[in-house]
This record gives C-alpha cells, structure tokens and sequence, in this order.
C-alpha cells in the first residue's frame, strides 16, 4: 500500500502538518509505505501502485500559492517558496492524473468567521478540472499567522486525520 504526499510549504507550518498526516497515515499502513515530498521532489507521472495521493498547501490570498505570492512570503521571511518548478498550483498543472486514484487535499490557514476559499478547496478544484476524478477536499489546519505558528492542537489533530485516512484506506483494500 503506497502513499505519497505532496506538498507546499513557505513558513514550515504546512509541512508540519504534512509530517504529522503521514505519522498518522503510517500507524495504519507502514511507516514504509508512506512519503512526504516537495513539488519539485516528484515527477509529474503518478506512480502505478499508488493508492493515496495527499496533496497540501499553505492558504495564499484565498487560494493556492501563485509565484507572487511566494515572492511576497521570501520577502517576509518565509525559507521556502521558490522551488525551481513552482509550487503545488504548478505540480497539479503537470501532473499525470489517474482517473481511479483516491486524492485528497489539505491546507494550512488561519482561521476566520467567513473563509471564502482556501488552498484545500482550490486544490480540490484544480485536482478535478486535471481528471482526478476520485478527488476530495480535506480539512484547513489553523495558524496563527502569515508566518504561524500553527494554533495549539493542530499536529495533533493532523496525525488523527492521517490515521483515519489510513484506516479508510485499509479497509477499502479488504
């Protein structure tokens, strides 16, 4: 059982969260099967015995970064933000979709009374439009601020869902 996530990451918050997710995700399936990479750390070509794909950004101005944006991040201190290949927008542009792939997004962002939109549900969108047809909009996991830290709770509570995603995808496969 095989299990990539894919994320973006300015601040660090994000893959935080990414880590604890596959945490979670390994106590169900196998610390062995579990991977945690960067867009430009994986090709565009979906691997054959993938059954998982996670894919997580950071919430830029309501959406997914653009290369702007991550611009504006470096300019405040963020230590990533200029892969050479862009980010998770560029990836997904890229990206091989396989039509019976499970996918399902995730972000970091803060947390507001009216959110109208968030890298999850952009991720989701442009997951879609490429032909991920079994794509799924997963939860926002909160900082503080642009630069964090991530609200108290938040790892925590990103290992849990990494765990019940495994446990979903266990007993999809029995």
């Amino acid at each position: 059982m095989a299990v990539l996530i894919v994320t973006e990451s300015c601040f660090g918050n994000t893959l935080t969260i990414a880590r604890s997710v596959a945490v979670g995700l390994a106590s169900a399936v196998g610390a062995d099967s579990v991977t945690v990479v960067g867009p430009d750390q994986t090709a565009a070509g979906i691997p054959v015995d993938l059954e998982l794909l996670v894919v997580g950004a950071p919430t830029h101005a309501f959406s997914m970064p653009r290369q702007q944006s991550r611009r504006q991040a470096v300019e405040k201190g963020a230590t990533a933000g200029e892969e050479p290949g862009g980010g998770i927008r560029e990836w997904i542009e890229r990206a091989a979709p396989r039509a019976d792939l499970r996918v399902v997004s995730f972000d970091t962002s803060m947390k507001m009374r009216f959110q109208p939109g968030t890298a999850s549900k952009a991720v989701f969108r442009a997951l879609r439009k490429r032909g991920f047809q079994h794509a799924e909009r997963g939860p926002s996991f909160y900082v503080t601020g642009t630069e964090g830290p991530l609200v108290d709770g938040e790892a925590q509570r990103a290992e849990e869902w990494g765990a019940q995603l495994g446990r979903s995808l266990r007993q999809a496969t029995v």
